[in-house]
């Protein structure tokens, strides 16, 4: 059932606002922020059909005392109160009390399609009831159907699928893979990435607030071709000499892989400069070496003008790694490569207990219908190109924002003292980020120095959504 709800002197349906909300066109910041500011001058959030049921659970302080005394004491959480989230529908998340919340980070990421799509559910209950589990040496349709569905839209000759249960499964796997096939030990990634928290991903990511003191062997940093803070700015080929000169000077000549995202989301949201994975490719593939692309949060179409990451640079990677996206939440990874690359894995016996889980894969298999389906591609575009307009206009009105970067959904505001020295504003970060929870907006933070915002929403976000969000983070700036 639609209802039409009169929201900004406009009649629209409170479900299928998302598609209404795009065709809006605002004229400026101030009609924007004035389309959904009540009286006061607080945002409002947009309207929505759903109410959660009533929550019986316990409240958010005893979950708080079991979860210090009983889960490992790595475990950290966002702001000065910590949120009892309860319950979810598609691009939002509501609280202990029933209090509603826009979801701008995704689960990091990793809700694509909308928290609890009936589609999703659906394929998940229906595989349930049928079969939870077997194992990989039986036959199921429901594996073979997603291997098929997600080499269908991949370039080339990469068709050849193995799951598993996480992005840093998918990317340790990636590399032991390489290492295989070209016979050498030596990887190149970038300094700034985060790949995994496993041992051989823990070396390939660099960042020391992510990496224990283990073995870590046989992986080099090369400089990150970051636009806002790198020695050459924007030029990709210089930063791409980098690798070419580890190349030579820090490996025999000749090397196993080279694994980057295309956009690094713990990173901060860096976007790669332009030029710069074309000239690495080349080069890592001289060294006889495999590219490796990294798509575990910029993949599954979150970045709007393509469904990969890698395709906005023009280039094809020999291997493919993603998770989050792909499964909605659902725990399932996977490594998509060639079949001459994946026969390596045949020369002894590669198993993976639970990575083809028929559950997971029918839920993952609804998760890329439903963004077919939906055309949430393109909405990520649409939405996210307008968000990221937005996002300037704050820009030039508060000169803590040092930066606005990244593509479509997967966007990245960086918060600096002084936007000549480019200080991180670290306290501010924390600081605005508790505002926004307390207007009904929930952000994600990154990079470094922990002062960049990570906006990574469902895809589903509407443009109303978007004013929600940039009206808060307004809000929470001027307050300061």
């Amino acid at each position: 059932m639609q209802r039409l709800i009169l929201l900004g002197g406009r009649f629209i349906s409170s479900f299928s606002s998302s598609l209404r909300a795009q065709e809006w066109k605002f004229r400026g910041f101030s009609q924007m922020a004035e389309a959904v500011s009540p009286d006061n001058g607080d945002p409002r959030m947009p309207p929505f059909e759903y109410v959660p049921p009533a929550y019986d659970g316990p409240p958010a302080e005893e979950i708080l005392r079991k979860r210090s005394e009983f889960l490992s004491p790595s475990l950290f959480h966002f702001y000065k109160k910590p949120l009892n989230i309860v319950d979810g529908k598609m691009q939002y998340l509501f609280d202990e009390s029933g209090r509603r919340y826009l979801d701008a980070f995704g689960g990091i990421a990793t809700v694509c399609c909308g928290h609890c799509h009936p589609d999703v559910i659906e394929a998940i209950i229906n595989q349930t009831k049928r079969l939870q589990h077997s194992t990989v040496v039986y036959l199921n349709h429901a594996i073979s159907d997603f291997a098929e569905a997600l080499a269908s839209k991949l370039p080339g000759d990469l068709k050849v699928v193995f799951f598993t249960n996480s992005g840093t499964e998918a990317n340790e796997l990636a590399l032991m893979i390489a290492r295989i096939y070209t016979g050498c030990h030596d990887v190149i990634s970038l300094r700034n990435s985060y790949h995994g928290n496993a041992a051989g991903t823990m070396g390939a990511t660099a960042q020391s607030n992510w990496k224990f003191n283990i073995v870590q062997s046989g992986v080099h940093h090369a400089l990150n071709p970051d636009q806002y803070r790198g020695v050459f700015g924007a030029d990709g080929e210089k930063y791409a000499n980098d690798v070419q000169e580890i190349i030579e000077y820090g490996t025999s000549g000749h090397v196993a892989a080279f694994i980057s995202e295309a956009i690094q989301g713990v990173g901060g949201i860096q976007e790669l400069a332009p030029g710069y994975l074309p000239a690495v490719y080349k080069s890592v593939k001289q060294a006889g070496g495999l590219c490796i692309a990294d798509e575990v949060q910029c993949g599954f179409a979150r970045i709007g003008n393509h469904f990969w990451g890698f395709e906005a640079h023009g280039v094809v990677p020999d291997i493919v790694t993603m998770a989050k996206g792909i499964g909605n939440g659902i725990p399932v990874g996977a490594v998509v490569t060639t079949p001459e690359i994946a026969q390596v894995l045949a020369r002894r016996s590669y198993f993976n207990t639970f990575g083809g889980n028929p559950v997971c894969t029918a839920g993952g298999l609804a998760v890329l219908r439903v963004l077919e389906k939906e055309k949430l591609q393109e909405n990520a575009f649409l939405v996210g190109s307008f968000l990221k307009d937005r996002l300037r206009h704050l820009q030039e009105k508060h000169d803590i924002i040092g930066d606005v970067r990244g593509m479509g959904l997967m966007l990245g505001v960086e918060l600096v003292t002084d936007r000549e020295a480019k200080t991180p504003a670290k306290a501010e970060t924390l600081q605005v980020m508790d505002q926004m929870k307390e207007m009904g907006v929930l952000v994600g933070k990154g990079g470094f120095h922990g002062n960049v915002f990570r906006i990574t929403p469902p895809l589903c976000i509407t443009k109303e959504d978007a004013e929600l969000l940039v009206h808060a983070m307004d809000l929470a700036l001027t307050k300061l």
